[in-house]
């Protein structure tokens, strides 16, 4: 006879069916969660690396027609002559007045005549030397400024002397006589003021010689080309300029501070640098050049003379060129290192971006790369030079960066040098000019491809995994899948760095963000669908990105022929390993190609991790193309021949089984499943045997599908499994036999092979760590004893009493929550014991003693 307490248990439903009033805590969440749906995990696919180093490797799409060069061969003549004057930070201000032409010489006046005769009066020979002194000093300076102010008429006569004038148009006025350049070199190598070898003038006094102005004379600048040459507008004072001079004049104070750190420079040139030059030009052996160049390098640094203002440094430049046809490498970066360091630029910059480039090809090279800290030279040049300027220099600049960032020993000192961001930034600029202009740059999908190559290189490290986020890397590179999608191998880069990055939950979470990505995805794999290296890793970040987030999978289903793409690829991709039509044609053990079997185990991955979402599973569920392509990849491939992408299968089909709608296409063919899933069951592969019990633990709701498991013998199977010692093959396993003991005249079938022991050993193994498993197994225990009126006939006495003891500990808060869980996990253990376990243990507990007459009732716990 019950008790009113037993039959108010009695009148309780079996475990296994869902309060539909009740709302579900976020423990029941979780746990049918794990009982039915879950995500599933693939490998990134794997990119070998390049045996040799080029700009474009042997799968780039672009024609060697249509690359720039990776071999070339580089000399002193490939540079050009540098600029005998250095820039200066002043713009001029242009001549108001335009020269006159020259006046006819007068027959009295002898044509032949160079100079006129010096004049009598020794004053005004000194007055003459002196304001010509002033005049040259002037000139070097960029500007004509006098000691003092004059009166418009004597400055307009000192303006109108017997000096020497260089004018703007190539042609020299000394005495009212003009010449020609070649005249004017001739006649001044004549004159007392000549010509030094590093363009200053010279003074000769007697046998005494005196240095004066250290700058290049303006008229032999060089621009490559000897025809083209034009004196310096800035020895060529107009009548504005003086007019200007005569209202505001520079103390002399001024002038001669400048003097004085002029003549410091010169002092310096002539007793640190000219002698290491002089050393440079003998070219005694490799060793002693290099070590001598390492001394001009810290010679230079140490007077401040490096970069684009020094005013020897066409001299210097020169110099260096030359040694270039040395052909020793460790010399070639010693001389890049400073010629960088000089700011040169056009074609000069490209050349030594070449020369570096063309040294780091080769492997071997890389210990002097870093050894000359060449890294900090590049670097310095993406972040001073304009891109618009010389793309092809960046090009061979990246490509150094590329090449150096393969090797793991460069990798933390390139991230630590902020060389992502710079990266980045050149993207951002390519980015918003083409937005701008509608137009790419020249070169910039070539450097493109560099720029996302080094980057692949870089997100190996977590360091630059963190800047990524900081810089905003993500978005701007899809922006170049979106402005860039015709080339190939720049979209081929990206994919390459999402599918690392979106391996890490921070960068995962960050792109899924990014709402646009999945459009750009799903164009990207509608163009190279047949691209099997781009399309493969494109849905692997899919995959990546809805994994564990659902708003993902909700984007992404949203968009326009999403599922259809992915149907699309799987059928093309599928069709080589299809069998033949015809009834004779085996359906099992066909091989795929190992590339077209990836791409299917990455498509059923994302359609496995969206059918997480309830509105997107239930209309897959009842989609009849998309149940059929995974029925028949059951069908036609082995887990022998085919092992991840038939657990892949089986695991979106265990998520699709997981929803009991109407129109449903798995509950219509249920039975067919699950005579695909009895294959998997007997296969030696555990993870497919886990797969297949989940499906069976979802199908076996249904009561045919429990008919199905004692007919084929199913449930002696999941029996077995609970000796497994393995938690998730016993909890799924438990599953199966909790939804056979709703069925009364199915519960027998728990005593066979000790079904009743092995659910207590689950019980006290797995219990205090998984309090899930362990309300399960309370569960199944609960629907086997409903019908019983003792215990004892029911469960034995021997196991009546060990229930007892196990439910009574766990039932114990101090017992049953171990200090010693993680603190992180803390709180979600005890989470599960109070939701899930408690209720159903104490139910249990009462049950058995209330039924148990060999021993006195157990007290229970508090709640």
């Amino acid at each position: 006879m019950l008790s009113s307490n037993d039959k108010k248990l009695e009148k309780m439903d079996p475990f296994y069916r869902p309060s539909v009033s009740k709302q579900k805590t976020s423990a029941e969440i979780i746990s049918e969660a794990r009982n039915a749906l879950r995500t599933v995990r693939t490998q990134r696919p794997f990119t070998p690396q390049e045996d040799q180093r080029k700009l474009f490797g042997p799968a780039s799409s672009r024609t060697p027609e249509n690359r720039p060069p990776s071999s070339f061969s580089l000399h002193a003549s490939s540079f050009e002559s540098p600029d005998c004057k250095p820039i200066s930070g002043t713009r001029l201000s242009p001549l108001e007045l335009k020269p006159k032409a020259p006046p006819s010489p007068s027959a009295e006046e002898d044509p032949c005549l160079s100079f006129p005769k010096p004049p009598v009066d020794p004053a005004k020979i000194r007055r003459i030397s002196s304001a010509r002194a002033r005049l040259f000093r002037a000139a070097s300076q960029g500007a004509l400024l006098p000691d003092r102010t004059l009166p418009p008429a004597e400055l307009k006569k000192t303006v109108e002397s017997k000096d020497t004038v260089i004018t703007g148009d190539s042609t020299v006025k000394t005495n009212g006589i003009y010449l020609t350049e070649s005249d004017a070199i001739g006649r001044l190598k004549s004159h007392p003021l000549h010509l030094t070898y590093d363009g200053g003038f010279r003074e000769i006094r007697g046998e005494q010689e005196v240095m004066r102005g250290a700058s290049s004379p303006s008229h032999l600048r060089s621009g490559g080309d000897h025809g083209k040459r034009r004196a310096s507008a800035s020895s060529c004072p107009s009548s504005s300029d003086l007019s200007r001079l005569n209202t505001k004049a520079v103390s002399k104070a001024d002038l001669q501070e400048k003097d004085t750190e002029m003549g410091a420079d010169e002092v310096f040139w002539n007793t640190r640098i000219a002698p290491v030059l002089h050393e440079l030009e003998k070219e005694e052996n490799i060793e002693t050049v290099c070590a001598t160049c390492t001394e001009l390098y810290h010679a230079l640094e140490e007077g401040n003379m490096l970069g684009n203002k020094f005013k020897r440094r066409s001299v210097l430049l020169k110099t260096l060129y030359k040694l270039v046809d040395v052909g020793s490498d460790l010399l070639s970066l010693k001389l890049a290192k400073i010629i960088l360091a000089l700011k040169v630029s056009r074609k000069n910059l490209l050349n030594v971006c070449k020369l570096i480039f063309k040294i780091s090809r080769s492997e071997k090279n890389d210990c002097l790369l870093q050894n000359e800290n060449i890294l900090e030279s590049l670097l310095e040049v993406l972040r001073r030079e304009v891109l618009q300027d010389n793309t092809e220099a960046f090009l061979y600049c990246v490509g150094t960066l590329k090449f150096i960032s393969g090797n793991p020993r460069f990798l933390n000192e390139i991230i630590s040098k902020g060389t992502l961001e710079i990266l980045t930034h050149l993207i951002r600029q390519m980015n918003d000019n083409f937005r701008k202009c509608g137009a790419c740059l020249p070169d910039s999908g070539h450097l493109l491809v560099q720029i996302t190559a080094t980057l692949r290189n870089l997100v190996n490290s977590p360091q630059a995994r963190s800047q990524c986020l900081g810089a905003r890397t993500l978005p701007q590179l899809c922006l170049v899948m979106e402005l860039y999608m015709d080339d190939k191998d720049a979209c081929t880069n990206i994919v390459r760095i999402l599918s690392k990055l979106t391996s890490y939950h921070d960068c995962c979470t960050a792109l899924a963000s990014y709402s646009r990505c999945y459009a750009l995805f799903l164009s990207l794999i509608n163009k190279y669908q047949k691209k099997q290296d781009l399309v493969v890793r494109t849905v692997f970040i899919l995959g990546n990105l809805t994994a564990k987030n659902n708003q993902a999978r909700e984007r992404f289903s949203r968009e326009k022929a999403s599922i259809g793409t992915l149907l699309s690829l799987f059928q093309i991709y599928q069709q080589p390993g299809l069998p033949s039509p015809g009834p004779q044609q085996p359906t099992a053990g066909l091989r795929l190609p190992p590339e077209a079997e990836d791409v299917l185990v990455k498509v059923t991955r994302v359609l496995a991790n969206i059918a997480i979402h309830p509105r997107v599973g239930s209309a897959l569920a009842a989609d009849r193309h998309v149940v059929g392509l995974l029925l028949t990849t059951l069908e036609s491939k082995s887990l022998d021949d085919c092992e991840e992408l038939v657990i892949n299968t089986t695991a979106a089909i265990n998520n699709l089984s997981f929803y009991q709608v109407k129109n449903s296409i798995i509950q219509d063919r249920k039975l067919y499943i699950a005579e695909l899933l009895l294959k998997l069951l007997v296969s030696k592969n555990m993870d497919g045997i886990l797969e297949a019990v989940r499906v069976f633990g979802n199908l076996s709701q249904d009561h045919d599908i429990c008919d199905f498991i004692v007919q084929k013998n199913v449930h002696k199977f999941m029996i077995a499994l609970l000796d497994a010692k393995h938690q998730d093959l016993c909890f799924s396993a438990c599953g199966v036999l909790l939804n056979l003991t709703v069925d009364k005249d199915k519960r027998i079938v728990l005593k066979e092979g000790g079904g009743i022991k092995k659910l207590m050993d689950c019980l006290r193994d797995f219990g205090p760590t998984d309090w899930q498993l362990a309300c399960l197994v309370c569960k199944t225990l609960w629907n086997f004893s409903e019908n019983t009126s003792s215990a004892s006939s029911c469960f034995g006495d021997e196991d009546t009493n060990t229930l007892l003891v196990l439910l009574s500990s766990f039932l114990n808060e101090e017992l049953a929550l171990d200090s010693s869980f993680d603190p992180d996990l803390k709180s979600y253990h005890r989470l599960q014991w109070e939701t899930e376990f408690k209720p159903v243990a104490l139910q249990l507990l009462n049950r058995i003693q209330s039924r148990y007459a060999l021993l006195e009732p157990l007290p229970v716990p508090s709640s």
